[in-house]
């Protein structure tokens, strides 16, 4: 594994944490699915049930992969462990990204524009000065949208743990451009 995907997997975790707790629970999700769909406001109810969907899945198999003991807590290790294995976790990164760049298309164009993403992203925890530096490395057309199946490449990357040098890169605290 990377030292640039353990960096990535370690800002997510940090913001997932909602609560700030050092652990990973339910609440963290839910309370996190909130904001995100709470910033779709053009989305229909289907995208946004989806989001929660995705989130409630992101934190199922989390659990069920991880919490041996019971407790209904994810600690970074049993998290790092979880995320970066892509036989545990790429099914339910693959429904995430799907889930999150549908919220971000709401007219069904397959276009997301800059200031939804911006707000989606935002809502995650994301610094905004990284997240228009991921939108840049995203490489927008005119009228600055990027493709839907970009995001979703994108995302996926992002938990990719041999992958480095992408534009998921950018989120990283320090790292913009």
């Amino acid at each position: 594994m990377g030292t640039e995907a353990t960096r990535r997997v370690a800002l997510v975790f940090s913001l997932f944490d909602a609560n700030a707790n050092g652990v990973l629970e339910q609440d963290d999700f839910d309370l996190m699915a909130e904001r995100v769909v709470r910033e779709a406001h053009a989305s229909d109810q289907a995208a946004k049930d989806a989001m929660r969907a995705a989130f409630r899945r992101y934190w199922t198999t989390l659990l069920t992969e991880l919490d041996a003991d019971g407790n209904g807590e994810i600690s970074f290790a049993e998290f790092t462990a979880c995320v970066l294995s892509p036989e545990r976790f790429d099914a339910t990164i693959a429904v995430f990204a799907e889930a999150l760049a549908a919220l971000g298309d709401p007219d069904g164009d397959g276009l997301i524009e800059r200031p939804l993403f911006m707000a989606l992203m935002r809502a995650i925890g994301f610094e905004a000065e990284n997240i228009d530096a991921l939108f840049d490395a995203f490489e927008p057309t005119d009228g600055d949208r990027i493709r839907v199946e970009t995001w979703v490449a994108g995302i996926k990357d992002y938990y990719a743990p041999g992958k480095a040098g992408i534009p998921g890169d950018h989120l990283v605290v320090g790292t913009a451009v």
